[in-house]
């Protein structure tokens, strides 16, 4: 089987899976600039060399998942599977590499990508979007602070405390708070979208540890997400949605990762 190269944009916050074990959905983009969704991935099992980074490009087996109807959805061809890890797209000239496969196709309207997405001969449920304006970045409590017991039950058949080479693998702990970006398209109509980028979550817990306050971890994540982000950065997100919603939400989208380069101010002729 040939290996797929892709290049990593995307990796979530872990969840549990009674099947699977931790996982990671980890998505990026083929080298004909195509979107890819690889899952599953046991990515905090996996050996250290082959713990790739946002923005590395790696070389995996992969096949297309059959139980997944969204068209991006592929799956590795073993558990097993080691991604062979390579060369990392720095942020040089204002993400100038990074923008040349990232931005090759850019949605502004969410209803043009909702009506994509309901297409079911082809379901689009990858893309980079450029919100036309961030109103704010929100937070509240979760629902459910813990895994369910019946997870924590299941993980335990499967042996995710199982001894490794470095210690007890501990299970991650769940999110108490759900982060979401408000913004309008290019219609003007505003939306709320939950953010669910591995980052978020684990600057939240740096936040917390440091501070050992949730309403400061939580205004520190909205402080790098809003203030910086959004006002500072040239914004975009990347969209994915859920198996489990896709075809039944009204917007199945969630924001799963982001995209912000430094704003290239060159040949910008200053009137003062």
């Amino acid at each position: 089987m040939a290996k797929t190269k892709v290049l990593i944009t995307v990796k979530t916050y872990p969840t549990l899976s009674a099947k699977y074990d931790e996982l990671v959905c980890t998505a990026g983009f083929k080298e004909d600039g195509t979107w890819v969704r690889i899952y599953p991935i046991q990515f905090r099992k996996l050996d250290y060399k082959s713990q790739y980074s946002k923005y590395s490009w790696i070389e995996i087996d992969l096949e297309k998942n059959t139980s997944d109807a969204r068209k991006e959805s592929y799956r590795p061809h073993s558990l097993e599977t080691m991604p062979i890890v390579g060369a990392r797209i720095d942020t040089s000239n204002f993400w100038e590499e990074r923008k040349k496969i990232c931005l090759k196709k850019v949605y502004d309207n969410m209803e043009t990508l909702i009506a994509e997405a309901k297409d079911v001969k082809s379901p689009t449920s990858l893309a980079t979007f450029k919100p036309t304006k961030i109103i704010d970045f929100i937070y509240k409590s979760a629902k459910k602070l813990n895994w369910s017991t019946k997870k924590i039950a299941a993980m335990k058949q499967i042996n995710l405390f199982e001894k490794r080479k470095n210690g007890n693998f501990k299970i991650v702990r769940k999110l108490p708070y759900k982060f979401s970006y408000v913004f309008e398209d290019i219609l003007g109509k505003r939306r709320t979208l939950m953010i669910e980028d591995w980052e978020t979550g684990e600057l939240y817990w740096r936040m917390f540890r440091k501070f050992e306050d949730e309403k400061i971890a939580c205004e520190k994540v909205k402080e790098k997400y809003f203030d910086d982000f959004a006002k500072t950065k040239d914004l975009h997100f990347f969209l994915g949605t859920t198996k489990e919603h896709h075809f039944t939400g009204k917007n199945p989208f969630i924001i799963i990762g982001t995209f912000h380069p430094t704003i290239d101010k060159r040949g910008q002729i200053s009137l003062f």
